[in-house]
């Protein structure tokens, strides 16, 4: 019987730590918000997960233990949040996206997109090496060559402004952050791009903060926890890195920082681009996603009308003020 009572006992606690993070729904969490979405985008909305405590990827790869003052949405709700209510183009790579506690996606505060890259093995060895006053400025001109590609796909022109978190990278956590100011052409003030990498032993994990520039206090202060929130799980960490048989990505520590200026700059530049041609989606009564984009890339929100705006406005029209 004693050994039935253990085993039972046992098994009880196997199925506790198996349980997944605690999750409430945005209609019970945000029941006010709730009320004023547009039907047709009511039941999904409603359904979104707002995930709890600590939360393991599905590949098994890496978890991300949430404080109390934030929650997160799945990759199928993330991806949700991001095509379907903030109008970006599907995107598969799409892991998560971390919010403030208390916020929605209706409001006009940060988000912090969670992906990853399964570029190989970054060596740090020259981490020290870099003279970033230098690497800004090869950063400043790549984006000033391909702004003539951009303006020919249709994207705003971009110009690095220069830092707003100078790039650091700590060895012992094997994590670095860095921060560009942007300027956008059509845009009234300038964005924040800040990014995030965890390195790991196959790759990298990328965390990219969606901000205004008038936000950066609060992204800095926010910062250091979700540094320490994503991690890799054991045997996929950078020390379990296996020379000879695991693939060593073709960049280091430098890459990463200035690796993305020649393509595009994040979801920011997509979001810029749908704000300018006059793509609005609106999803609550009086245009609050307007609000939102306005907000990030330094345009006052417009007063807000009686009745919801057109779902999009013909490409020639000027974007909303």
């Amino acid at each position: 019987m004693t050994f039935v009572l253990r085993a039972a006992l046992a098994a009880a606690v196997s199925a506790l730590l198996a349980l997944p993070a605690a999750a409430e729904n945005f209609k019970t969490a945000f029941p006010d918000v709730y009320s004023q979405i547009d039907t047709q985008y009511q039941a999904a909305t409603g359904a979104l997960e707002l995930q709890h405590g600590t939360i393991k990827l599905s590949d098994g790869t890496a978890e991300i233990a949430l404080p109390d003052a934030f929650y997160m949405l799945n990759a199928k709700d993330a991806r949700y949040v991001l095509e379907t209510l903030w109008g970006n183009p599907p995107d598969d790579t799409i892991l998560g996206l971390i919010l403030p506690k208390g916020t929605t996606p209706f409001d006009g505060d940060w988000a912090v997109t969670l992906t990853s890259d399964p570029m190989g093995y970054v060596s740090d060895e020259d981490a020290d090496s870099y003279n970033y006053d230098e690497m800004l400025a090869t950063m400043q001109k790549d984006a000033q060559d391909g702004n003539a590609e951009r303006t020919k796909a249709g994207y705003p022109t971009v110009e690095i402004k220069g830092w707003a978190a100078t790039p650091h990278y700590d060895k012992a956590t094997r994590k670095l952050y860095w921060a560009k100011r942007l300027q956008f052409s059509g845009s009234e003030g300038e964005t924040l791009n800040y990014d995030i990498r965890v390195l790991g032993r196959r790759g990298v994990l990328v965390l990219s903060f969606i901000a205004g520039i008038d936000q950066l206090p609060a992204v800095e202060a926010a910062a250091p926890e979700v540094l320490k929130m994503v991690n890799f799980t054991e045997g996929n960490r950078y020390s379990d890195f296996v020379p000879g048989v695991d693939t060593v990505a073709a960049v280091g520590i430098g890459g990463l920082i200035a690796g993305q200026v020649a393509a595009k700059t994040g979801l920011l530049v997509v979001l810029l681009a749908f704000l300018k041609k006059g793509f609005v989606l609106v999803l609550l009564v009086g245009g609050a996603v307007l609000g939102k984009l306005k907000s990030w890339f330094g345009s006052k929100p417009a007063a807000v009308p009686p009745e919801p705006l057109p779902h999009a406005q013909a490409e020639d029209e000027p974007p909303p003020s």
